[in-house]
């Protein structure tokens, strides 16, 4: 158990979602065990003891948008509501107790709202993240949480501009010091087309830990897949991209075999995208950036209530069309097939990007990152345009 504690501790702090030493973890098994951050160690501890799960996370985040989300939220809300497909699916929405509210047991006020959510934002003190079963899920549900937050705040930033004393300055911060150039420099792509099994297996396990190493994907979710001949081989549903190493299924394209029942829940969407764009790879993440102005619609008075799905139109950022469309097997999988073959990217609103290679992962991978650097870039454009900086 120490094991695990220990990995996703390096985890939180490779991933930049969290500050190092200001992490702590609890399992409850046949005992309990703590370990981290002395004081959140506690908390964790006394956490868990009040909640049927077996892995719980408490831990800073290494940016201050959760906090400031609660601080510029009204008196009378008790939770955030972030719009991305993330939230949407897994999370719902994230409760939040408000610094003054931490008085008398702060480990029971917290459980109670965790009874029903999977993460929640104490603040002044961190993301309190459950594991159902295992520490991995604490992890999983602590990343979401960090993600949907990071996107939701810079939507509101664009949408409200600054509320607090003091806000532009921290965002200006994070602007200059958070904030990472993003490239493919350094990368090794092999040079495609890929045709033995092996070796697409082996370039899918590298491409899929780039795509977590260079913070194209959060937490557990994206895919990634390559096809020769009538075989895709896919990420595993739940899979981390950056742990791949036996959890690329090898599926017929005609579904003539089961093995699909463990694939990405995307399977249908790279399907039909290889049957209609003649592609050999797809790669899936979700960039910041780009989930944030995928949601950024200037349409006025539209009588569509759930953008996230019921949008028929094909807007878009720079050259990558941007459709609605339902994860799994829903509306995604009909409309980014037939937008995708031209420039060999789209995004999906509130969700991620997809892009293709018609030969190997370099061209998909440079396309990813080119799609989140046109969207940060126009970011903090319309951000200067509206008068913040």
């Amino acid at each position: 158990m120490r094991d695990q504690i220990r990995k996703y501790t390096l985890k939180l702090i490779s991933d930049r979602s969290a500050l190092a030493g200001e992490i702590a973890f609890a399992a409850l098994d046949d005992t309990l065990l703590s370990d981290g951050n002395a004081e959140l160690a506690l908390l964790a501890g006394e956490t868990i003891s009040r909640l049927n799960c077996l892995g719980l996370v408490v831990a800073r985040s290494s940016l201050p948008f959760a906090d400031l989300l609660v601080r510029r939220a009204r008196q009378e809300d008790s939770r955030i509501i972030p719009h991305d497909t993330e939230t949407r699916t897994f999370l719902h929405d994230i409760p939040f107790l408000r610094q003054r509210e931490l008085t008398g047991d702060v480990a029971a006020s917290i459980a109670r709202l965790l009874g029903n959510r999977k993460g929640v934002i104490v603040e002044g003190v961190g993301i309190v993240a459950s594991g159902a079963v295992t520490i991995e899920q604490a992890y999983i549900n602590y990343s979401s949480v960090f993600h949907s937050t990071f996107v939701k705040y810079l939507q509101d930033v664009l949408n409200e501009g600054f509320l607090l004393s003091g806000e532009a300055d921290i965002f200006n911060s994070f602007r200059s010091e958070w904030l990472r150039p993003l490239s493919a420099e350094g990368l090794v792509f092999r040079t495609g087309p890929l045709i033995e099994p092996e070796e697409i297996i082996r370039e899918v396990e590298t491409v899929g830990r780039y795509t977590v190493e260079r913070g194209l994907v959060d937490s557990f979710f994206g895919n990634i897949s390559a096809r020769a001949g009538d075989m895709i081989y896919i990420s595993q549903t739940a899979a981390s991209l950056d742990e791949l190493a036996g959890c690329i299924d090898p599926v017929p394209m005609d579904n003539s075999s089961t093995t699909g029942i463990t694939a990405s829940s995307e399977l249908l969407a790279h399907r039909r995208i290889y049957e209609e764009s003649g592609a050999r790879v797809i790669l899936h993440g979700h960039p910041k950036f780009a989930v944030v102005m995928s949601m950024l619609c200037e349409e006025k008075d539209c009588p569509i209530k759930d953008c996230w799905k019921d949008c028929p139109k094909v807007r878009f950022l720079g050259d990558t069309p941007v459709v609605a469309g339902e994860i799994g097997a829903g509306g995604l999988a009909k409309r980014v097939p037939p937008v995708i073959g031209g420039p060999g990217k789209a995004i999906v609103y509130g969700h991620g990007v997809f892009t293709i290679g018609r030969l190997d992962f370099g061209e998909a991978f440079c396309a990813l990152v080119e799609v989140e650097n046109w969207c940060r870039d126009e970011y903090f454009r319309l951000l200067a345009e509206r008068g913040l900086k």
